[in-house]
């Protein structure tokens, strides 16, 4: 949950919310616990290396909505691994001045993207290794640069700027995809000795942690910057904070850090993807696109997911699928949520709660969209598009599959 979105859509959200971005930080914690809350029962209930993908089958039970989400969702991880594979080559061009070609950048896209996916075939382990060392350096850095950032920063001559209750309710929508890990743990659950007890505290101890984190990180900021100068560098703002901090060495720390947490997201989510698809692949009844034979083992599906992301990452720039992300996952959220209220019996879950998630959800998502359709319609056709194919393919695939178990034998 830590860290990639926070160094890339930090820009991104003060062109909304102006100085409040800590403010819409906070209301996305709100919301996001409410999906944390949901999510965590529906993992202790039903551990599972496919998380959330058995959650839908669960929940509506084998046909083409849970199919369909299904795979919409595993284009939502796709997608959310592009931003943070775009985060990383953003900085990692600051780190060169700004000065690496577009060639360059677009090898550097693939290479991490391909890394990630080796790291991901050496085993869940080793996974969860490199992102405990990874993000143990990010989360030192961000709490150095806060508590710096605090000492110099000058309050006498600060004052709030921008940011209406519209625009800091669609950054809150934006910055929803920083806290979208909470998804990817319930991919581990299976893995865990008692995920009833470990499931539940690791989700709102990582929702406690990073909110604080980005709490701190995103007040330091506005304290230090101008707000034309936070929206000027937009897709790399902390690098140049991290300068007014401590120099030239302070814009090499926070670029480092910041490749360190995008490859770390990208890792994870193509861990949280490929597993999506290895495990509902096992199970032909899930979905009828994803249980095809290209997804039938982790290779397989690591292999597809690679692919998928480069495209992705290649096509759109960091801020249009910066806004897709989010979109995508306040919806697939929304939609989870809602099949847990047809089983909250089984999970134990209070349906108010339920309810809570959904409504918050379904608020940030209108307002995102309605600004995304605005100022980047490009990224909202894209994902109209994304979900209509989605359960557009499924239905084609059942209804095929149908026919062909009625088509009477010679």
């Amino acid at each position: 949950m830590m860290g990639a979105g926070l160094y890339s859509l930090l820009g991104l959200a003060s062109s909304h919310a102006g100085t409040h971005v800590p403010l819409a930080f906070l209301i996305g914690a709100i919301a996001a616990s409410f999906s944390v809350y949901s999510y965590a029962k529906l993992g202790a209930t039903y551990p599972s290396s496919g998380g959330a993908a058995t959650f839908t089958v669960m929940s509506f039970g084998p046909g083409i909505i849970s199919g369909g989400l299904n795979l919409f969702q595993y284009l939502a991880y796709l997608i959310a691994a592009a931003l943070y594979a775009a985060g990383f080559v953003e900085y990692t061009n600051t780190l060169f001045g700004g000065d690496l070609s577009p060639v360059l950048l677009r090898l550097i896209t693939v290479a991490i993207i391909v890394i990630c996916a080796f790291i991901n075939l050496l085993g869940p382990s080793l996974v969860g290794r490199a992102e405990t060392f990874a993000i143990g350096l990010v989360v030192i850095s961000l709490l150095v640069f806060s508590a710096m950032g605090f000492h110099q920063a000058n309050f006498s001559t600060f004052s709030m700027g921008g940011g209406s209750i519209e625009g800091i309710a669609v950054a809150a929508g934006l910055l929803y995809i920083n806290f979208q890990g909470f998804g990817v743990v319930t991919n581990s659950s299976s893995a865990m000795r008692q995920p009833q007890k470990e499931l539940p505290v690791a989700m709102f101890s990582a929702l406690i942690l990073v909110t604080i984190a980005y709490l701190a990180v995103s007040s330091a900021v506005v304290l230090l910057m101008p707000l034309s100068s936070i929206q000027a560098h937009n897709g790399h703002v902390l690098a140049e904070a991290g300068q007014i901090v401590a120099g030239k060495m302070g814009l090499i720390l926070i670029s480092i850090s910041a490749l360190l947490a995008c490859a770390a997201a990208v890792n994870a989510t193509i861990f949280a993807a490929s597993n999506i698809a290895a495990d509902v692949a096992k199970k032909i009844e899930v979905s009828a696109v994803l249980g095809n034979r290209i997804l039938k083992n982790n290779l397989h599906a690591l292999t597809v997911s690679s692919i998928g992301v480069i495209i992705l990452a290649l096509i759109f720039p960091l801020n249009e699928v910066g806004q897709m992300a989010s979109l995508a996952f306040l919806l697939v959220y929304a939609a989870i949520t809602y099949g847990h209220i047809r089983i909250h019996q089984k999970t134990g879950a209070n349906p108010k709660i339920l309810w809570c998630a959904i409504v918050i959800n379904l608020s940030l998502f209108t307002a995102l969209f309605l600004n995304t359709i605005k100022t980047a319609p490009s990224s909202a056709i894209s994902l109209i598009i994304a979900l209509f194919l989605s359960f557009g393919i499924e239905t084609v695939y059942r209804l095929k599959k149908k026919a062909e178990k009625n088509k009477p034998k010679d």
